[in-house]
């Protein structure tokens, strides 16, 4: 397996997480929406329905972090980032993610696991509402999570190496971004010229390639 084929690798693992995660959102819909049908319309509140959400919601954060870092998507004070040479960019990246990122990443994993088998150990409950859900199951996800996240830095690492020697980012897995649901609705608009529908779409893609730019190679197809 060479360098490129681990990256996209590594980078797939973090993109189904993040896809199959997002299907959390639903969940959590569903229970907010009950829970206000059941307050405001049938004055029968539900308690642990608060810890649920919270947990959905949790989760959802937790297992987003492999993902939104491979597709570069955390927030970071890049202008003047951006406007380095990819090398010395590599090195920038290489130096936060050895000072930084790797023990903080590793002490989330470590304590997260503790968390967790103290909290089976004991069949933890919420305390926040009466009647509370169990939160073992929640607390698990820590250490789960810090180990996708670790994957993905190990990943990014290995991308600096290789951007130090050849000059040039490595290439991503390429996921949907709102570019490509811009264009999409253009596509489909019954108001815009075919001339305007480019224009637009050129003009969002130069804002959003102004607003990441960050040398990172050519994207793979998901």
């Amino acid at each position: 397996m060479n360098v490129q084929h681990f990256l996209l690798r590594v980078d797939a693992i973090s993109v189904w997480v993040g896809k199959a995660s997002a299907w959390l959102i639903i969940g959590l819909m569903t229970l907010v929406c009950v829970e206000v049908f059941k307050r405001y319309i049938m004055n029968m509140p539900t308690a642990w329905i608060f810890d649920a959400s919270n947990m959905f919601y949790g989760t959802l954060f937790m297992l987003a972090g492999a993902y939104a870092l491979a597709q570069n998507a955390h927030v970071r004070g890049d202008f003047l980032y951006s406007s380095l040479r990819p090398r010395t960019q590599a090195v920038l990246d290489l130096l936060l993610y050895i000072l930084f990122f790797l023990p903080g990443v590793a002490a989330l994993i470590y304590a997260g696991y503790d968390y967790a088998a103290l909290s089976w150990r004991i069949g933890e409950h919420s305390t926040v509402t009466a009647e509370g859900p169990p939160i073992y199951y929640f607390k698990t996800v820590i250490p789960i999570a810090g180990a996708l996240v670790m994957l993905q830095g190990l990943a990014e690492i290995a991308r600096c190496v290789v951007c130090l020697r050849t000059g040039e980012w490595p290439s991503r897995l390429r996921d949907v971004e709102e570019i490509d649901v811009v264009a999409e609705q253009l596509a489909h608009s019954e108001y815009v010229d075919e001339e305007a529908r480019e224009a637009a779409i050129e003009r969002a893609q130069n804002i959003e390639k102004a607003a990441r730019q960050r040398g990172m190679g050519g994207e793979a197809e998901t």
